[in-house]
């Protein structure tokens, strides 16, 4: 019996794309667990072709990710039309072609992914991997590494070993055994004081007054909370707030949203009991912008060209009655008994109308 999965089959439908005169872009939504496996699969590839790069097409601003960038040295640029037409083929890793509008242009000759895939959405490529049980896509390369004999350096496994740990929140929400399996695997190569270091390296001091301004902007539904902040000078502090009010008590959902770069990001967070936080983003945003994700945290971004001249958050507001998440009538019914929310008021006054 094997330590993971045999993918022997896999394995041989991968290699057989690589070939020597020919340069790879592996295209990310740059987070830990996406780097790792970026790095992973750029590990895989190293020698069987010309070359290979990374490009994110997202900006890095959070401490920790920075942080796993200098010290790990992963090598990873933004994505431009200049850099993307170096390259021969392109691979995409911990996301899929309808998750960004910017991975819409690229016609991929890889996907390896754990997020569920959308019917509506069909991954086409010549190879695809999902695993869409798995809590981290991290463990999906790291078994193809095994699979290959390739023993992870350790600025590699300590990669995987962060991306792992970040994605299943240090296997407190949804995970497999294969994640486990994974990281006590990369744990024996893994150097983890420098794992400390990144861990420790959460926030920046100018972030802390986006705290104040969101204690000021909740609005409580029942076990869950919903939060506009407007404005925002990177979607890494949406992402930092939903995990924050995730862990007050009898909370069991959030969503966080704000204004970056002309988009309305949405942030998802769930314990992973109650309701689908990847089914609950498609639902509201899906048919006007990006959306997806797993149970327990999704994400949706919308062009603020999709909105009209309609403010913001009173396109959320709007968006959460249609899905009769937020009931104009409190004695109607909700959609989903699971995410049924009574309105209360947290702080702020009780005039529920959007702010401007």
């Amino acid at each position: 019996m094997t330590y993971f999965r045999k993918l022997e089959h896999k394995t041989a439908e991968l290699l057989a794309l690589c070939k020597k005169n020919e340069r790879w872009l592996i295209l990310l939504n740059a987070d830990p667990d996406a780097m790792a496996s970026a790095l992973a699969l750029k590990r895989i590839l190293a020698r069987r072709v010309q070359g290979v790069g990374l490009a994110m097409v997202n900006e890095l601003s959070r401490p920790d990710n920075l942080a796993m960038v200098r010290y790990l040295q992963i090598p990873v640029q933004r994505l431009t039309p200049p850099l993307a037409a170096q390259f021969d083929r392109f691979a995409l890793v911990d996301s899929q072609p309808h998750h960004h509008p910017e991975f819409a242009d690229f016609d991929y000759s890889m996907v390896i992914d754990h997020h569920p895939v959308n019917p509506e959405h069909p991954v086409r490529a010549p190879f695809v991997e999902v695993q869409a049980n798995y809590g981290s896509n991290s463990t999906i390369l790291t078994e193809f590494l095994y699979n290959l004999h390739l023993r992870p350096g350790k600025h590699l496994a300590t990669a995987l070993l962060y991306g792992i740990k970040t994605d299943t929140h240090s296997f407190e929400q949804s995970f497999h055994d294969a994640d486990i399996k994974a990281f006590r695997f990369l744990s024996k190569y893994a150097d983890h004081s420098i794992l400390r270091k990144i861990v420790r390296s959460e926030f920046r001091v100018e972030w802390l007054k986006y705290f104040s301004q969101a204690f000021r902007k909740i609005r409580l539904w029942g076990d869950g909370l919903t939060v506009y902040m407007g404005d925002v000078d990177s979607t890494d502090i949406l992402v930092i707030l939903a995990d924050f009010f995730l862990r007050i008590h009898d909370i069991s959902w959030d969503i966080v949203t704000g204004i970056s770069d002309n988009t309305l990001v949405a942030i998802f967070r769930g314990d992973g009991v109650k309701g689908d936080m990847g089914d609950f983003a498609t639902r509201l945003f899906g048919g006007v912008g990006s959306a997806g994700g797993h149970k327990s945290m999704a994400r949706a971004q919308v062009p603020l060209a999709n909105l009209g001249q309609e403010h913001p958050q009173q396109f959320i507001w709007e968006r959460l009655q249609q899905c009769k998440i937020i009931s104009k009538n409190k004695n109607c019914n909700p959609m989903d008994e699971d995410l049924e929310l009574k309105e209360e008021e947290l702080i702020v006054s009780g005039r529920h109308t959007p702010e401007g």
